[in-house]
């Protein structure tokens, strides 16, 4: 009888690590798929002088500029809505931020040693991107402080970015904001990385399982084109 339930408990193990494989492994999907959508509407965007103009080609680049914002504050909503509509919203946001990067890609198109910089950025952000979230994986200490702080310590960069962005116009605040901002991130990715791992529960149905897997990939991807964006801005400020 002992061995019995020794082989049971084995067996429910096993199958509990399976599906926090499978788990994981889909909100890192859904997050590569996002940035990738990011990308190829980027490239779309900067290949076409309508399309530029059309979104950034005048006041209404500010509506492209915080529209993620308001999307991730009023539209995304895992408590309320079906895992269908979070995708759509999530894909919709990564559309939103590619047109913001437009400008990027025109960059980039018309000077090769830039797209050099893009990339060294992104390899960058890639490579810090997998070691918090390892460590966030791994690590028995609670991060869970880092969410209430980080939280915080975002509406302040946020609020400083405007304020800079149309009254101290700094460059110097400007760097200040990336070099504090690129460490902020990289302890909500390996928080969050942390906190999907423990809020996994085999006895989750289907739905609740799709649900939180769009909900932590949707802040790993902003977490990463943060860090991206931060690492571009003090890599280009060279």
């Amino acid at each position: 009888m002992q061995y019995e339930n020794s082989v049971s408990s084995q067996s429910r193990s096993k199958d509990v690590d399976a599906g926090l494989k499978k788990y994981m492994s889909d909100i890192y999907a859904k997050m590569a798929g996002g940035v990738l959508v990011t990308a190829i509407t980027a490239w779309i965007v900067g290949s076409s002088e309508l399309l530029l103009n059309l979104f950034l080609g005048g006041p209404q680049a500010y509506i492209v500029m915080f529209a993620p914002l308001a999307i991730v504050m009023f539209g995304f909503r895992p408590d309320r809505m079906a895992s269908g509509k979070l995708m759509m919203v999530f894909m919709g946001l990564a559309v939103v931020y590619g047109i913001s990067f437009a400008s990027i890609a025109v960059a980039v198109a018309n000077n090769p040693a830039f797209g050099v910089t893009v990339a060294k950025a992104f390899f960058i952000a890639t490579g810090m991107f997998a070691g918090v979230s390892i460590m966030g994986y791994t690590t028995k200490m609670d991060l869970t402080p880092i969410r209430t702080f980080g939280a915080m310590a975002i509406w302040g960069i946020i609020i400083a970015g405007v304020l800079n962005m149309f009254i101290f116009k700094s460059s110097g605040m400007d760097i200040a904001l990336s070099m504090i901002s690129i460490p902020l991130f990289a302890g909500i990715t390996a928080w969050q990385t942390q906190n999907m791992k423990e809020m996994y529960n085999p006895s989750m149905s289907a739905e609740l399982v799709k649900r939180y897997s769009w909900s932590a990939a949707l802040t790993l991807y902003i977490s990463f084109i943060a860090m991206f964006m931060n690492i571009l801005n003090l890599m280009s400020q060279r």
